[in-house]
């Protein structure tokens, strides 16, 4: 064999990376990556259009949804994408929500000025939170956020901060009409909060694709071989800790000024179960799928009172079948998308690729 006909090794052909799979993948005759970012572009011109196309009530559902799924957002960085599991997470939506309803109905300050303040305090909240929570992993992390979550409605009616909380009875908030006059207030206010939601949505998809969310990952996939790496684990801990605490006090924020009214028993434990299940059946460590369990926990339980009415006649008596319809609707759900709606969708556009 002569040098001209020897292989060549070491060249930088021989040594450039391969190109990845998925980008000679197409789904309806384009890239897996153009139909993304066809489904984004298509998602927010749909989201600016439809309060023009129905009743004001879907709006202000819809408005509601869009609170929820920052709350679910916030959630799964903490849970999907770091591996911190919290059941207390209706106490930092609380927290946000009396910072907006003090300094609007005790301080008269502009609703538009109580979202950025009730975002930081819960950050810090839940920064400090973090701290002690390091030493927890696990069943025990979640007993610790049980407890937090069990412990805020309590406080929030203890007579001492009555005349900050209004104690049991809550605080009613009146908030303003529409400042343009081609909006209606809901359409309005439908608006204001989706301005919120993109703005968080797209720090999410930052973050957790930048150095801070590799990091995340590496902690949440192994904590000790992210650890011998390099990584600070309880300062990336604690930091999605506040993270996860800001996005849930901005929406408290929110929902404070859009519903008019806070109370204790609106943060229950329960409600931090329903954050739970929201994310869980949105899907663990996707974005979009907060939005898929924001409208699960919204949309389902009227649905399920719709299915018991029809059953039933309306019979007071039924009304408790209610949440077992909902109970059933959940099991069937998990039962056929393990991995979540986004698992599903995700699953499905594989498949369709070619």
């Amino acid at each position: 064999m002569t040098a001209s006909t020897m292989p060549k090794t070491g060249t930088k052909t021989d040594w450039a990376p391969r190109p990845n799979p998925e980008f000679s993948l197409r789904i309806f005759g384009v890239t897996l990556a153009q139909f993304r970012r066809a489904s984004i572009i298509v998602a927010v011109v749909v989201a600016l259009l439809v309060p023009f196309a129905v009743e004001d009530f879907a709006v202000f559902q819809m408005t509601q949804l869009i609170y929820l799924s920052i709350a679910v957002l916030g959630l799964n960085l903490l849970t999907g994408f770091n591996g911190q599991f919290s059941l207390g997470h209706s106490a930092f939506m609380a927290l946000g929500a009396y910072t907006a309803g003090i300094m609007m109905a005790q301080w008269e300050v502009a609703y538009y000025w109580t979202i950025v303040p009730a975002g930081l305090i819960c950050f810090v909240a839940g920064f400090l939170f973090g701290l002690p929570a390091l030493r927890l992993e696990g069943l025990y992390l979640a007993l610790a956020t049980f407890a937090l979550a069990i412990a805020a409605p309590q406080l929030l009616k203890y007579k001492h901060f009555e005349h900050y909380t209004g104690g049991v009875q809550g605080l009613d908030l009146f908030k303003e009409d529409s400042p343009i006059a081609f909006l209606s207030t809901d359409q309005w206010w439908y608006y204001f909060c989706l301005f919120f939601g993109v703005l968080l949505i797209v720090a999410a998809w930052n973050l957790v694709r930048g150095r801070t969310g590799r990091a995340m990952i590496a902690i949440r996939d192994n904590p000790i071989a992210a650890s011998t790496m390099g990584i600070n684990t309880s300062v990336y801990k604690a930091t999605t800790f506040g993270v996860s605490g800001l996005y849930c006090g901005v929406a408290g924020a929110l929902s404070a000024i859009v519903v008019e009214f806070i109370a204790p028993e609106s943060f229950t434990f329960i409600h931090a179960i329903l954050l739970l299940i929201a994310m869980v059946i949105g899907g663990l460590a996707s974005i979009p799928a907060a939005i898929i369990g924001g409208a699960f926990i919204l949309y389902v339980p009227t649905f399920s009172e719709a299915v018991v009415d029809a059953f039933f006649g309306g019979d007071p008596s039924s009304k408790a079948l209610v949440w077992v319809s909902f109970g059933v609707v959940m099991v069937v759900v998990v039962y056929l998308m393990p991995m979540g709606f986004a698992g599903f969708i995700r699953w499905n556009l594989r498949k369709l690729a070619r």
